[in-house]
């Protein structure tokens, strides 16, 4: 029981961290395309810019509960991606330089360096978080010993490469509806026109990423089993209709939500298909790293659950009162403030 608690609170914990910092790495893969001028670029940092170093508490929070709560996934999670793990920390330490080295100097060629930076800093993040939840849907080549017979263009397939286009895709759509949320003016007009742009390319992505997944991996066997759990397909499906329908009428708010619904549902698609393995091996079943061989003791779980119960609400409190106070659309006198990026 505590393991399948944990299980689903790890998979709660990826849907939050792909909600939140998704918008971020979103708007900044969209930098080079939907900003015209310097304004909107300031404009576009400044509506990440409260958010996304407490957006990535989730991912921390997420490795960590992977740590504790599953510590043989973790080592071999590690150990057998590590070169795409060791891409996505540098693509994000240079994301989080990008936002505080920025206007250091006044200088057109030194901004545009990291503007370059920013971008591949949110680009690359999205495409290998793609890869690497693709490729663990359709199982790594683990052995008993939890050793990775692969290297890092194995990863590259065909069915990890859709899910990278995928998650580039859907997080854009996610960015470009924040950044209309934030903006105003020719900006805001923009982004909207980028998210109705980028929606149909989603939806035809969505589709052979789905299809895709019915032939590379098993996921649908635990829905044929537990036909209620088809509630998280239905949902993914259902919210990203609703979005093109929101646009339609500029309810980017509303549109926003249920971009943020649709990221969750298929987070839980994919995590509740994969139950109750985290690694599965595509060499032996036998190998596969679950819950149960993966987890650490019960009176582990037991405290861990005790420190969630404490934590996350103060975590959770916190950024509620940041999305208050910055909730507004950034406009000049902002970018006049000495703290603005």
């Amino acid at each position: 029981m505590l393991e399948t608690i944990w299980f689903v609170l790890w998979g709660l914990l990826w849907a939050v961290y792909f909600v939140l910092d998704g918008f971020d790495l979103g708007m900044g893969t969209l930098l080079p395309f939907v900003t015209r001028n310097e304004v909107e670029r300031r404009t576009l940092y400044n509506s990440a810019g409260p958010f996304w170093d407490g957006n990535e508490v989730w991912l921390i929070t997420a490795g960590g509960v992977t740590f504790a709560a599953f510590p043989k996934a973790y080592a071999v999670m590690f150990s057998a991606l590590y070169a795409p793990l060791l891409m996505l920390l540098f693509a994000l330490i240079m994301r989080a330089v990008s936002f505080e080295f920025r206007n250091k100097v006044d200088s057109p060629g030194w901004r545009k360096l990291w503007d370059v930076f920013q971008f591949l800093g949110n680009f690359v993040p999205a495409l290998l978080f793609g890869v690497a939840f693709a490729n663990l849907f359709m199982g790594i080549p683990i052995d008993k010993d939890g050793v990775y017979h692969g290297n890092l263009l194995l990863l590259l397939n065909p069915y990890g490469l859709a899910g990278g286009v995928f998650f580039v895709l859907m997080f854009s759509l996610h960015g470009a509806l924040w950044l209309a949320i934030k903006s105003q003016g020719d900006l805001h007009a923009r982004a909207v026109r980028t998210a109705k742009a980028l929606w149909p390319y989603l939806v035809g992505v969505a589709v052979l990423f789905l299809a895709m997944t019915a032939a590379y991996t098993t996921l649908w066997s635990n829905y044929a089993k537990v036909p209620p759990l088809m509630i998280f397909p239905v949902l993914a499906v259902a919210s990203l209709l609703t979005i093109r329908f929101l646009l339609s009428s500029d309810s980017v708010v509303l549109a926003w939500v249920f971009s943020a619904l649709f990221i969750i549902a298929v987070t839980f698609f994919g995590v509740l298909g994969m139950f109750p393995n985290l690694l599965p091996s595509s060499m032996d079943p036998s190998a596969h790293v679950s819950i149960y061989n993966g987890a650490s003791s019960p009176l582990t779980l037991k405290i861990m659950l005790g420190v969630v119960a404490i934590f996350v609400p103060i975590v959770i409190a916190y950024q509620a009162w940041v999305y208050s106070v910055f909730s507004h659309k950034v406009t000049d006198e902002d970018l006049k403030m000495d703290n603005a990026y």
